[in-house]
């Protein structure tokens, strides 16, 4: 009975600024890493790296602004699975528990939603790397 009164979410609406936010995430991407790799003489992998740090940081920034939970309102998931999403997990978490102090706030709470994740693709990493080593080799 509740259900029948509870209005549709938009998912048509949802998926399209998903879509084009994530688009946007990736353009500031290549476009940091085209400026890496123009102004410090890199290969395109070589920039990858520090275009990816450079996005982890602007999420970072835009997250203890308090700008990035503005924008992710309208972006969805177009802000919170590219690495943007990651730092915004853990300066929020960290952020939310700094009131408890820098060891048992900050240091313990800080990868409360983004520590799973981390220690999933290390240990799928190492496996990965394990079974290259024994069969490749």
């Amino acid at each position: 009975m509740v259900r029948d009164l509870v209005p549709k979410p938009p998912y048509f609406r949802n998926a399209v600024l998903a879509f084009i936010f994530g688009g946007l995430v990736c353009v500031f991407g290549q476009f940091f890493t085209d400026v890496y790799r123009i102004t410090f003489h890199m290969s395109s992998k070589e920039a990858g790296n520090p275009a990816v740090a450079t996005m982890i940081f602007i999420g970072a920034l835009l997250t203890g602004l308090g700008v990035f939970d503005k924008i992710a309102r309208y972006a969805g998931a177009g802000l919170a699975v590219p690495v943007t999403g990651f730092a915004n997990s853990i300066v929020a978490s960290a952020l939310e528990f700094k009131k408890e102090g820098l060891v048992f706030g900050v240091g313990s709470k800080m990868f409360l939603l983004a520590g799973s994740p981390i220690t999933f693709g290390v240990v799928t990493a190492f496996v990965v790397g394990l079974i290259y080593a024994l069969f490749v080799f």
